[in-house]
């Protein structure tokens, strides 16, 4: 009697123990997700603050590129209200638009010598440019943790805990086709 006493104390021990393994393992996925935002969070704000002094100084050159200079402010402004709201999904497609946008514009920028030759034109350029990397990598790094937390809430037995604890699934930061694409200099010089 004693020793089934023992053995089923033991067995509740290890269940527990291993509960309280996929919990913390949940907790720690979780929070590599924020993590992972956070880094997009910290670039995209730099990007925000970098796009105005870009446009200002290409309007003092491309006085007659008005248009894409507007995309270029509008999409900032989508990608900042889905950013406000955390809006995943609209974040995606604003910034697909605002990438699309600054392909443009750097192309554009081809057509004006004293504008390419501008140093603060180049240093800004370069500026975004590498953060536009960096937030590829950022995403790339989000979408990887995004990935991990929503297989474990899914596998079992971690589901059991994860409903019980109500972890939700994160959704995936996708930016559209038209991202790959390459910017067509002809299209836009008609």
């Amino acid at each position: 009697m004693e020793i089934a006493l023992f053995v089923i104390i033991g067995i509740l021990a290890v269940v527990f123990a291993y509960g309280v393994t996929i919990y913390n393992n949940l907790v720690s996925l979780k929070h590599n997700v924020d993590k992972a935002w956070s880094n997009i969070d910290v670039l995209l704000k730099q990007r925000h603050d970098e796009l105005p002094k870009l446009i200002e100084t290409c309007k003092q050159y491309m006085q007659y590129e008005q248009g894409t200079l507007e995309k270029v402010m509008q999409a900032r402004s989508a990608v900042s209200s889905a950013w406000e709201r955390n809006d995943v999904g609209a974040l995606g497609t604003a910034e697909t638009q605002l990438r699309s946008g600054l392909g443009s514009l750097f192309a554009l920028a081809e057509a004006y010598p004293d504008l390419k030759a501008n140093q603060s034109f180049q240093q800004l350029q370069s500026r975004i440019s590498g953060l536009e990397d960096a937030i590829a990598d950022r995403r790339e790094f989000y979408n990887e943790s995004v990935n991990n937390n929503n297989i474990r809430i899914e596998q079992f037995p971690d589901v059991l805990l994860a409903r019980m604890f109500n972890f939700v699934a994160r959704q995936l930061l996708v930016f559209s086709e038209e991202e790959l694409k390459d910017v067509n200099i002809k299209e836009l010089f008609r």
